[in-house]
């Protein structure tokens, strides 16, 4: 122990005044050094000093109110100093906040807070006892320790990296396993993790490069990662396009035409189906889950540590962005299969892409349009237009009061197209109102984007069906969005083109 500091505690000086308290419980906080022992508090926001094992009788200063790294910075290279300072400095606040000063805000602060009487009865008392004068140029004696000390030697203790206790703490990676039954982010069962198959292939589709880096041999089937990169000068034009930021990334701020737009026009987002032929036979996808790295964006908003972890992991190149797709193929049979040839096929599911806006007033309305990748032009005649209603029965909710006003319009096209075609209402519905409110703050809530077909639509609108018709011509039927009174005035409707935009690519893996 210190020898300056031994005398200290056997003269009985009280350091309260000054802002270095002493307690009988020196519970540490999350932040406090490993090895640390605390001889005084500040008396505010958790502030305490400390020894520090292996460092010697350096004295340190923690402040769990600070954001990491800051939590702890050194003060002085020995207690003898550290008396020092608090004699040129009058209280331990303008030691423990030097380290984000320049001198000229420190020697404002000292002037700022001259020593009150307690301060300088305490100051001139521990001046007398330990024999100690103060420190001349306190500021640049605190830079220049704090400057050349080397803060990686600082350990910490368990409470540090745990997220609950400091959630500014990065969460090391945990050991990379994959379960056929689990996701990036966990698994349930009590099958055993996969045996890592690395395959690193690379090819480019559909307006993108890939990457499969490995797959994993599980006792219920394989599981692969598949790995799309986007340049990150793609995603900041995209996110400029649209002016997304954290405050507006939801699709609360757009129409449901945006939506579709704004799924179309991300490059991070791409639909698709993956198949394997294994030995010849082909597997089938049976469930998959995905995360998103956006270099664009901060941590936190966007970017999981699944999605890091994977690209570490991986050593994928964080400079770009990354969707990484993880798909789990099921066995053929009961039992594992040995690999001894392996391929992949990869298939993009439709896009839903918005087309032009139409409105109809009466049967034998005709609007004519065309499709926007094969040119063919196409001719809709309305056949039917009825105003409609939904039984409140269907909804058999006591809690809520749904609209159930709709029109329903029948139609043909010309040519008959192949089913790629779709109508929806360009207006939302009325959303439901709550009749008896619900203590369950996790119940769900009712939404305005239902549409009656046959009972209820898809979430995105009302869709077209085939309900009927002869030889020549097929009947088609769409219905509006649902709203508590009939609409007046003619519905304004939008074509919806279901469209692909990449063909089918094969590879070979094994």
């Amino acid at each position: 122990m210190d020898k300056v500091f031994q005398k200290f505690l056997r003269s009985g000086i009280d350091l309260s005044p000054v802002g270095v308290e002493r307690r009988e419980d020196n519970n540490p906080y999350f932040c406090t050094p490993k090895g640390a022992s605390i001889f005084g508090w500040a008396g505010v926001d958790g502030i305490h000093f400390c020894f520090v094992r292996d460092f010697g009788g350096m004295v340190f200063s923690v402040s769990p109110m600070n954001s990491a790294p800051d939590f702890v910075h050194p003060l002085a290279n020995d207690f003898e100093d550290f008396l020092r300072l608090l004699l040129a400095c009058s209280d331990s606040a303008a030691l423990e906040q030097a380290w984000m000063w320049d001198k000229a805000q420190f020697e404002a602060f000292l002037q700022d807070n001259p020593p009150t009487q307690d301060q300088q009865r305490t100051l001139s008392e521990l001046a007398e006892k330990m024999k100690l004068t103060p420190m001349e140029q306190p500021w640049v004696y605190i830079k220049k320790l704090q400057a050349s000390f080397d803060y990686s030697k600082i350990k910490y203790t368990e409470d540090y990296y745990d997220v609950d206790m400091n959630p500014e703490a990065e969460p090391t990676m945990p050991e990379w396993k994959v379960y056929f039954e689990g996701n990036f982010w966990g698994h349930s069962g009590k099958d055993h993790a996969g045996t890592e198959i690395r395959l690193n292939k690379q090819f480019d589709w559909a307006r993108h490069h890939w990457v499969i880096p490995a797959a994993y041999s599980c006792s219920k089937g394989l599981v692969m990662d598949f790995c799309m990169r986007t340049p990150e000068d793609d995603i900041r034009k995209f996110m400029t396009k649209w002016d997304l930021h954290p405050e507006n990334d939801s699709c609360e701020y757009f129409t449901q035409e945006q939506q579709m737009q704004i799924d179309l026009d991300n490059p991070l987002c791409l639909d698709f189906i993956p198949r394997l032929e294994l030995n010849g036979k082909t597997m089938r996808i049976s469930h998959g889950c995905s995360v998103v790295y956006n270099p664009c964006l901060p941590d936190g908003m966007i970017n999981e540590l699944e999605a890091k972890w994977a690209l570490e992991h991986y050593d994928l190149d964080i400079s770009y962005g990354w969707m990484i797709f993880r798909a789990a193929f099921p066995w053929a049979s009961k039992r594992r299969t040995e690999i001894k040839s392996l391929s992949f096929t990869m298939e993009q599911r439709s896009c839903r892409v918005p087309g032009p806006h139409f409105k109809t007033h009466a049967p034998g309305d005709s609007f004519s349009f065309t499709h926007p990748v094969s040119g063919t032009k196409y001719t809709l005649t309305v056949q039917e237009l009825e105003r409609q209603t939904i039984s409140e029965k269907r909804f058999g909710s006591d809690r809520w009061f749904y609209p159930t006003h709709f029109t329903a319009m029948s139609y043909t096209l010309s040519p008959e197209p192949d089913s790629d075609i779709s109508i929806c209402d360009c207006a939302e519905g009325d959303k439901p109102l709550e009749i008896a409110p619900c203590s369950d703050r996790y119940a769900p809530e009712a939404r305005n984007d239902m549409a009656c077909i046959g009972i209820i639509g898809g979430a995105d609108g009302p869709t077209a069906i085939v309900c009927g018709g002869s030889s020549k011509e097929k009947l088609h039927a769409a219905c509006s969005a649902l709203h508590f009174e009939p609409v007046e005035g003619d519905i304004e409707w939008r074509i919806v083109f279901n469209i692909k935009n990449s063909n089918e690519m094969s590879s070979e893996l094994i």
